[in-house]
């Protein structure tokens, strides 16, 4: 079975803010250059944009919660926008939804 690709792209919001958009699932097979662009820089903000992730895996869950919590380590925050049902359906079932925080829109995280 031939694994979907996973891209992400990357871009500055503003001064100590980038903005990661994910295209494709999160899953096992494919998370390793997200988990690598979360760890090419530090910045003051990161926003996750999963609005073109059709699902996620529980590795993909682990690395938001594992950045989450580096994140809280260092004093930065972050932001997940875009999540659609499926995915937040996901986050409801294990409880994450009530650790990791959720913003409607990319104007809001940015604020």
């Amino acid at each position: 079975m031939e694994r979907a690709p996973l891209q992400v792209e990357v871009s500055a919001a503003k001064p100590g803010a980038r903005i990661l958009k994910l295209k494709g699932p999160l899953v096992l097979g494919n998370f390793f250059q997200f988990q690598a662009e979360l760890r090419k820089e530090e910045t003051q903000l990161t926003v996750i944009d999963l609005a073109e992730v059709p699902y996620m895996d529980s590795t993909g869950m682990g690395e938001l919660v594992n950045y989450y919590v580096h994140c809280q380590r260092i004093g930065s925050r972050i932001a997940i926008i875009g999540t659609n049902d499926r995915i937040m359906d996901l986050f409801k079932i294990t409880r994450v939804d009530t650790i990791l925080p959720f913003v409607p829109t990319l104007e809001e995280a940015l604020n």
